[in-house]
């Protein structure tokens, strides 16, 4: 893949921001078919990510951790802080309290390859793009835009 993702990416992506409630962001999931969106400062800065995964936690709940008692010790099977996560998430009531912070950002002139490189070893779905000097966000590049873009090169080669 030759492209940038200058080339792919969705320029102005819909942003949520850390102290924007819920209910309002899964609104716009819902209303714009998207499954997540950056969270941005004042400034345009990335600041995290939400998207549906983060906001599953709200209907699911969380359930009580695994342990075992040996001895009157008890041995968490799982992760304790890990709960602790997930119940801010499931409690939360804005933005901030359910988001991924610390998103994962690239620049527009990184190829295609670059990015779908980077899906694969950060396991995401979606990257926010910003600007190479400010550092502000400019776009938002997915999994299914560099799908989309395999096909249509797929389709002029046949």
């Amino acid at each position: 893949m030759k492209k940038r993702i200058s080339e792919v990416m969705t320029h102005n992506p819909y942003t949520a921001t850390p102290n924007m409630r819920l209910e309002e962001v899964i609104t716009m999931l819902a209303k714009h078919r998207i499954s997540g969106m950056p969270v941005v400062n004042d400034e345009d800065e990335v600041v995290g990510m939400i998207s549906e995964t983060d906001l599953l936690w709200q209907e699911s709940g969380v359930s009580t951790p695994l342990h075992i008692l040996i001895l009157d010790t008890v041995i968490y099977l799982n992760n304790p802080m890990t709960r602790d996560r997930q119940l801010h998430k499931a409690l939360g009531q804005t933005v901030e309290d359910v988001m991924t912070p610390h998103a994962i950002t690239i620049t527009a002139d990184h190829s295609l390859a670059e990015a779908a490189r980077v899906f694969n070893e950060r396991r995401i779905h979606r990257l926010p793009v910003v600007d190479a000097v400010t550092n502000k966000l400019v776009g938002i590049l997915t999994q299914g835009d560099v799908i989309r873009t395999m096909a249509e090169e797929l389709a002029v080669i046949a």
